[in-house]
């Protein structure tokens, strides 16, 4: 099974639990800031490693967030 497919089957499972909530999720003010700084760091050519890793662990959560959101929304509308 691809990463993706795992990513959507979770989604689908996390929209069916409470599609309002899962509508109103937002990120913390402090993961945004962090996000916002190490993708600017990317941007300028001064990421480390590690700080590499961390900003596509916040995509993927980002993505995952994402899928959940629309899957619920389609739920919502039926």
């Amino acid at each position: 099974m691809a990463v993706t497919e795992v990513f959507d089957d979770v989604a689908g499972m996390l929209a069916q639990m409470d599609p309002a909530k899962i509508v109103a999720l937002k990120a913390p003010k402090t993961m945004a800031k962090r996000v916002e700084v190490l993708v600017d760091k990317k941007k300028e050519g001064v990421i480390s490693i590690e700080e590499a890793t961390e900003l596509e662990r916040y995509l993927a959560l980002d993505l995952l967030i994402n899928l959940a959101k629309a899957r619920a929304h389609r739920l919502l509308a039926a």
